[in-house]
């Protein structure tokens, strides 16, 4: 009687290959890449008069191309309450709210794409602090008053937690770096959440919400004086390369940790479904058997002492079977 073949096994997908992600191991990690954010934020101050030129700068260039959104929308924000204090909510909050809560979501309910959008973000945040080291500029709310633009934060500031000074906690504006403005990462971090939710949200409003929010934040930050119309547009810039560069970052984090699980075994990663091991290798047990090739381990190529020719396999005569 002939050998039923085995089927082949199947090939092992992308997902299976890749390291099973952890939250004790994330979690830490998002929490240094802010901590770097924020602390290059705050020691990367730069001059004030180099910042108020680039400012100045800024706001030439878009007259020159009969740009003038922030006028417009600051007016309108510090004419109206009923806009201008939610503006001032929204930003001083919901970039802390709404990004984590993505990146949570994703771990969880769409973990293949997790890594990839967790280092697309955090790829274009790195870039954006190199923006705020080689181009310190004075936000439109802190140029003098000639120029027209109310800070919104400051003239609303008893209806929420922060101060005069920028959208941090009451006494402590000294602490961060108001000169941090181009690029804005309030719309690159609106952007990023606005495409997971449009490409992985499933539903109608999802889809709208990743429409809405990146939009809204847009105009939130041109309102509440916070930024000008090219440094929202620097921060979709600093997204689209941090998701071009977003592989080479992940294969060059992958040649460190092969190095170092090379080194240190203790840090070799877990492959994603390793927790069941393939006992049969692809081989298919006969009746009688209880493991794959149990004659050929325990009595060699012939049949066992005992058996019948017709379990002796192919080998058996013609005549015995």
């Amino acid at each position: 009687m002939p050998q039923t073949k085995a089927p082949a096994p199947a090939p092992r997908t992308e997902a299976a290959q890749r390291t099973r992600l952890r939250w004790w191991t994330e979690l830490p990690l998002i929490v240094l890449v802010y901590a770097c954010y924020s602390a290059g934020r705050l020691l990367v101050r730069g001059d004030v008069a180099s910042a108020v030129d680039h400012g100045l700068a800024l706001l030439r260039f878009e007259q020159t191309l009969h740009l003038n959104a922030e006028h417009p929308l600051n007016r309108l924000f510090t004419r109206e309450p009923w806009l201008g204090v939610p503006a001032d909510f929204w930003y001083a909050s919901l970039h802390y709210v709404v990004t984590p809560a993505i990146l949570v979501w994703l771990f969880r309910a769409r973990s293949q794409l997790y890594r990839a959008a967790r280092t697309w973000l955090m790829t274009s945040t790195f870039i954006g602090l190199i923006g705020f080291t080689l181009l310190p500029t004075c936000p439109p709310r802190l140029l003098s008053s000639e120029y027209g633009f109310v800070d919104t934060m400051a003239q609303y500031s008893s209806y929420g937690w922060w101060g005069g000074e920028a959208s941090a906690p009451r006494g402590m504006g000294g602490m961060t770096n108001q000169y941090a403005a181009m690029p804005s990462l309030h719309v690159g971090w609106a952007l990023w959440c606005g495409v997971m939710l449009w490409r992985h949200g499933g539903t109608r409003w999802a889809k709208a919400a990743g429409i809405a929010y990146p939009l809204l934040t847009a105009i939130v930050v041109m309102g509440t004086a916070n930024h000008y119309l090219l440094d929202a547009v620097a921060g979709v810039a600093v997204m689209a390369v941090g998701l071009f560069l977003g592989p080479y970052v992940t294969r060059a984090a992958d040649r460190v940790r092969t190095l170092l699980a090379a080194r240190v075994p203790a840090l070799a990663p877990t492959p994603a479904g390793s927790g069941s091991a393939i006992v049969s290798g692809g081989c298919q047990t006969s009746a009688g058997e209880r493991i794959p090739r149990q004659r050929e381990t325990r009595f060699g190529s012939g049949a066992e002492p005992g058996a019948s020719s017709q379990d002796s396999g192919d080998g058996a005569p013609a005549a015995a079977r």
